[in-house]
């Protein structure tokens, strides 16, 4: 078995799906002869040929709205933006559109439409080249948002979404594009989307964190007799898993590298009040970002949780 990164990984999923079915097409920015800004689609242009992989014109709402088009009549796109910073443009597109054809045509049509984009800081680059504002698109009904958080779970996480009959928005950690590489099988399988994976067991604290965030928490963790929950899925979450664990331990702490203020961990923390209150120990403490903008490269290790101020949340929860 494949030692991957999640680039590989991530290319290994569209060409095994290009392959098995011809309605599967990409496009975006220099996703075609360039391999995209990342090169996670690199080489497939020339194995499926320029009418598969298009590249596009420098406009984001242009690439999600034709992308909407082909999936209402039956092709199977897989939108690429090139930063999550830069999908913005594209907000009326989705949220006006895609997350809305199932509903306003009554089930007469669908959307299986798949937005791959980088998200998430770390990578020294500049202004909104770091963003993580996922919460943003959880809050449309209609658009299920997925995070990878290793190469293995990303291959098994993109066939699942390219099967999906709805718009899924993807979002790649640039931070693990190439710092993590896992075994990866070459056969086709498929991570059921909206499932969360205990990626550590624990009795003590329930600890939830995605996307790059996992990582950095596993190392944090160490010998604390942490449970460690990735969501995988934020919308729809799978609460019961969450809920289930919270219930054992009765203390949680949520990481993310979005900024607090109306951050997905706020969702977590609202539910859990809502379905386990009398079941904790101690607050709910999130570790995330600063209230602030995503800084430029120089201070960007400050902004993103540290394995620090990590344990330091797990210190105060386990005192309380």
């Amino acid at each position: 078995m494949a030692r991957l990164n999640m680039v590989q990984a991530i290319n290994l999923a569209l060409a095994q799906e290009m392959a098995r079915d011809e309605r599967v097409v990409l496009l975006g920015e220099d996703v075609g002869q360039d391999g995209g800004v990342f090169r996670v689609t690199e080489g497939l242009c020339e194995r499926f040929g320029k009418e598969r992989v298009m590249d596009t014109p420098l406009s984001e709402s242009a690439i999600v709205g034709t992308a909407i088009g082909m999936a209402a009549y039956g092709l199977r796109p897989v939108a690429e933006i090139q930063f999550m910073g830069f999908i913005y443009s594209a907000f009326d597109q989705l949220f006006s559109h895609g997350a809305r054809l199932r509903s306003r045509s009554r089930g007469r049509f669908s959307c299986p439409l798949v937005v791959r984009t980088p998200y998430g800081g770390g990578i020294k680059a500049p202004e909104l080249h770091e963003e993580s504002s996922e919460a943003l698109f959880c809050h449309m009904p209609g658009i299920k948002v997925v995070v990878p958080s290793g190469p293995y779970v990303a291959k098994g996480l993109l066939t699942a979404a390219l099967a999906d009959p709805d718009p899924v928005l993807f979002l790649e950690p640039t931070r693990l594009y190439r710092l993590i590489r896992e075994e990866v099988p070459e056969e086709e399988y498929n991570i059921p989307l909206g499932k969360a994976r205990i990626v550590r067991e624990g009795n003590d604290v329930t600890v939830i964190a995605w996307g790059s965030m996992l990582e950095r928490t596993l190392s944090a963790v160490g010998s604390y007799n942490a449970e460690v929950i990735d969501p995988q899925t934020l919308n729809p979450c799978d609460f019961e898993t969450i809920i289930a664990s919270v219930r054992k331990t009765g203390r949680v702490v949520i990481v993310h590298e979005a900024v607090k203020t109306c951050g997905f961990g706020a969702e977590i923390a609202a539910t859990l009040a809502e379905e386990a209150i009398l079941h904790l120990r101690a607050p709910i403490l999130r570790v995330t970002a600063p209230d602030v903008p995503v800084p430029l490269a120089r201070l960007v290790d400050h902004y993103l949780p540290t394995a620090e101020r990590i344990r330091a949340a797990l210190d105060e929860v386990l005192r309380y």
